[in-house]
């Protein structure tokens, strides 16, 4: 409540001060806003395959249309305000809305119900260069991000400052109070394997569309919400060297660099190679909401393109599993990101075992540029050699013993000649040994994905 206070004092304040320039020019910054948007359609259909001959196969699909409207202001002395508004409605669904063996339940809300939210509401003011941005707000960085992979993205409360006065460095300071999950959360169920992919641990299906305590959302208790500061570098040519800190409060503390280069080939000008590396470091922190985490994970990339092909591999490992945990499921030396973060070169289109603990994970993905047709294609495999994962007893944690598991997927995006700002896009992934359980029972799946997005 008092930071509502304390937003709204600065608000009253800085339009104060911008009166003074007159009313017009108070008028004109709602007259001279502007309008954006996004309309989505998005069809899905996944048949899961297990290898237990007591489960049945079943296929699971899922429509829906929906997208957002934002609205802009003008800059008034380098004030200005936004807000969006975001929905999803799905159609030609079965009846049995909340049988997830039939209706895919990552394109709605609760019980896979159609949902509205008004997912921004912002200030923003810009002195020389500094900017401050507060209220709901969509987030793109690498711990907590939009994740925008299904119908509606996350979004969150946060509070930044960004700032460029020293020469080819960004720095930002901020505080993010509150995460809005959005559909592609649904996708899971809480508990460990969520935890590590991206969402929450305690409840990823009934909490989508509402803007709640970052800790509350994560583990089911309310904390101060998350503290970060980056700095971002590129001051040498084709280098970009960035590191983040995000300070959760009571659960755990992150660090995230990444550095990404790019060269002349010396045999040829139509090669163009790149490497990338990134590491994460995350330990526990005050009450240790979340237990004695303490993870280490490390990747890299190297690639090159060729007029117009690109194809890159990448690697990435995680530190083992501590055999000493307790059987409480804990999550170990496990990545863990709740809130939509997902920087890991090695991740599938839909599995994200790489933070698991004691996983070696690869990746091969090639990519070609249909320039004239503005069409693009992309082919990756990441396979994921995990530990395995148990308590002091012999249980499994969660119900997972872990070995390989594997993702083979493709990508086909048009931006159409046709229709101005419209994108087609096919998308598949096949996945193998997505879990194997504590008796040796596997589950993976064929998934075909349609999406339609019109921006305007």
């Amino acid at each position: 409540m008092r930071k509502n206070i304390a937003l709204s004092a600065i608000v009253v304040g800085l339009m104060s001060t911008t009166n003074v320039f007159g009313a017009e020019d108070l008028s004109s910054m709602f007259s001279e806003g502007k309008v954006s948007g996004q309309i989505r359609e998005f069809s899905i259909s996944r048949t899961m395959d297990y290898s237990n001959p007591t489960k049945d196969d079943y296929t699971r699909k899922a429509n829906a249309i929906g997208g957002h409207i934002k609205y802009e202001t003008g800059d008034l002395n380098g004030l200005s305000l936004g807000t969006a508004f975001y929905t999803t409605n799905g159609f030609l669904n079965d009846s049995s809305k909340t049988d997830y063996t039939k209706v895919d339940p990552t394109l709605l809300g609760v019980n896979n119900d159609a949902y509205s939210i008004l997912g921004e509401a912002y200030l923003q003011y810009k002195s020389g260069n500094t900017i401050f941005k507060g209220g709901r707000q969509k987030l793109a960085t690498p711990l907590a991000g939009a994740d925008d992979a299904r119908m509606l993205p996350n979004l969150f409360e946060a509070y930044l400052l960004i700032n460029t006065d020293i020469a080819d460095t960004t720095l930002i300071a901020g505080h993010v109070t509150k995460f809005a999950q959005g559909t592609f959360g649904r996708a899971y169920n809480g508990g460990f394997l969520a935890a590590t992919a991206g969402y929450s641990a305690t409840d990823t299906r009934n909490q989508v569309g509402t803007f709640t305590n970052m800790g509350t959302y994560a583990i089911g208790q309310e904390t101060n919400g998350v503290s970060v500061v980056s700095a971002t570098y590129t001051g040498v040519k084709n280098l970009k060297v960035q590191l983040w800190d995000y300070y959760a409060h009571d659960i755990l503390n992150a660090i995230y660099g990444q550095a990404d280069l790019s060269w002349k080939c010396m045999l040829s000008d139509n090669v163009k190679p790149f490497a990338s590396a990134q590491f994460i470091k995350e330990s526990a922190i005050g009450d240790k909401l979340a237990g004695t985490t303490d993870g280490m994970y490390w990747g890299v990339k190297a690639g090159a393109s060729v007029g117009n092909f690109t194809g890159y591999i990448a690697y990435s490992k995680t530190s083992a599993n501590d055999s000493a945990a307790d059987n409480s499921g804990s999550l170990n030396n496990a990545i863990v990101s709740p809130w939509g973060g997902m920087p890991a070169f090695t991740q599938g289109m839909v599995t994200r075992h790489m933070f698991l603990a004691g996983t070696s994970a690869s990746k091969l993905a090639l990519v070609y540029n249909f320039k004239d047709l503005g069409l693009k294609a992309v082919a990756y495999y990441a396979n994921f050699a995990m530990d395995d994962a148990l308590n002091t007893d012999g249980t499994s944690v969660n119900g997972y013993t872990y070995n390989d598991a594997s993702e083979t997927g493709f990508d086909f995006i048009y931006n159409t000649k046709f229709a101005k700002n419209l994108q087609l896009r096919l998308r598949g992934n096949f996945a193998k040994d997505f879990n194997v359980n504590a008796t040796g029972d596997t589950v993976g799946w064929n998934e075909y994905r349609f999406i339609a997005n019109y921006k305007f």
